[in-house]
């Protein structure tokens, strides 16, 4: 592809003095990656600023540099908004997969990934193949890949939909996180649809106030063909207010949605209720259990329905949707008690599982938690309030701390504690795991919360393996002996 080809596919003008007709080599918004050849993108981060090594990539064979102020430099081209600029690049590089499959995007605080493998399996049902971009990994029909982020960066992004369009995929469902919004990363991108689920407190450490959180989340209803949102939302209103696209809604509330559930029965080991739509009615027997996962129903068959795919086959796929890992897992232990690892990191997603395990539980209802370094800190005192308010015990102990003091975390949690809340403070999560399974009784749920999917621990600038199901398994052998 040639520098004059690249650009003008992007609305750019090849700069004075630069062959507008020398081959391009690659693109990269990292100088360290730069080859004879490559464009440079010049990306302002958090940590660094992508313009202090323009120079070095010069050196290092950089044929142009893209940029926002002027270096002083030869070869460059100033653009207002480099990393919306990097993205539509990126797009043309890979010569815009999005013609050749639908995306649909799925963004909110809690329910993505359990709502874009739900709508994964309904689209699969219908017979279409589907790629999956999200937290757990990325698919390819079947086939699995690993994953570092939510929602990657706009090259990894255009490189694995240009996969999957060789791949014959027909759809993409793709969890959209807000960081992603506000870094650009899918800028250029057009969804066919575009599915909220909630917006709760999280990744203020971030955005600062939930007003930026809310404008980041709506940035993907800009871009999108047709919004489904959820009407029960405490932010439903300001989200859908001002949208240039038609909105379809869900609620289990309000029948002035376009889809609802009606007479919600939950179950142990899932949650019945029924789909209603306009002259449509369908039972649901989802093998999830709790409200939430209604909510994640809902979305997922409404998004469907939207997409154009049958009422009943919608409610048949929808009964035959199994679990996530990592979301509201059961793990066996042949124990007369149960352990549950979920995800929950915040305060709205903590309520819920604990909401829905205290409805089944026998006994009492042990919550282990902690919450993650350098992160969000107003969350941490409400996290502990929310989980004195459901279970029973707490144990309270490290996530993910990273840079900061562990017990400096805990004391942050344990401020928002109530007078005489029953709970014991374990900070190595390993012993606080084994604690909490050795002083079970019988009927106990044990909640892992945090964690979920995830086998590894951020301790410092360290990777530690962590797989709570290997800990949980070497505590119940320990019992044994």
């Amino acid at each position: 592809m040639t520098l004059r080809n690249l650009l003008t596919g992007c609305g750019l003008t090849v700069p004075f003095g630069v062959n507008p007709d020398i081959s391009v080599a690659g693109l990269t918004c990292d100088s360290r990656r730069v080859e004879p050849g490559y464009v440079f993108v010049c990306i302002r981060g958090t940590a660094a600023d992508g313009h202090d090594f323009a120079s070095d990539a010069l050196q290092a064979g950089a044929l142009l540099l893209v940029a926002e102020r002027d270096l002083g430099l030869s070869n460059q081209l100033l653009v207002p908004a480099p990393r919306k600029t990097w993205a539509l690049l990126c797009a043309h590089w890979f010569g815009y997969p999005l013609d050749r499959i639908r995306l649909i995007g799925i963004t909110g605080t809690n329910g993505k990934t359990t709502t874009t493998y739900m709508l994964k399996s309904i689209l699969e049902e219908a017979g279409y193949k589907v790629g999956l971009i999200g937290t757990l990994q990325n698919m390819i029909g079947a086939r699995a890949l690993p994953t570092s982020d939510t929602t990657p960066y706009a090259y990894d992004l255009q490189s694995l939909l240009a996969l999957m369009v060789t791949d014959c995929c027909a759809f993409c469902v793709m969890e959209v996180s807000s960081q992603a919004l506000d870094q650009s990363r899918v800028e250029g991108c057009l969804f066919e649809a575009a599915v909220f689920t909630n917006l709760t407190q999280d990744h203020l450490d971030y955005h600062g106030t939930m007003e930026n959180y809310l404008l980041a989340k709506k940035q993907l209803f800009l871009q999108c063909k047709t919004a489904i949102l959820n009407l029960d939302d405490d932010y439903y209103a300001a989200l859908s207010e001002g949208l240039p696209c038609p909105v379809v809604t869900y609620s289990t509330r309000r029948d002035t949605a376009a889809y609802t559930a009606h007479n919600v029965r939950p179950r142990p080991d899932g949650v019945d209720f029924e789909l209603v739509g306009t002259g449509v009615i369908g039972r649901v027997k989802l093998a999830i259990p709790g409200l939430f996962s209604v909510y994640n129903a809902l979305a997922a068959a409404t998004c469907a329905l939207t997409l154009g795919l049958d009422f009943s086959g919608v409610v048949d796929a929808l009964c035959r949707v199994t679990g996530v890992k990592g979301r509201a897992e059961v793990v066996p232990t042949g124990r007369p008690f149960t352990v549950v690892i979920d995800y929950a990191h915040s305060p709205d997603s903590l309520r819920n599982i604990l909401e829905t395990l205290k409805a089944g539980a026998a006994g009492r209802l042990v919550c282990l938690f902690g919450c993650g370094g350098d992160r969000d800190h107003g969350k941490r005192p409400l996290m502990a309030a929310v989980a004195a308010q459901y279970a029973d015990f707490l144990v309270i102990t490290s996530d993910n701390p990273r840079a900061e003091d562990p017990m400096a975390i805990i004391a942050d949690i344990t401020a928002g504690l109530p007078p005489r809340a029953p709970h014991t403070v374990i900070e190595n999560r390993r012993e606080a795991i084994r604690w909490a399974l050795q002083n079970s009784r019988d009927g106990d749920i044990i909640l892992l919360a945090g964690k979920g999917h995830e086998t590894y621990q951020l301790v410092g600038h360290d990777v530690l393996h962590l797989d709570e199901r290997e800990v949980v398994a070497e505590a119940l052998a320990e019992m044994k002996q």
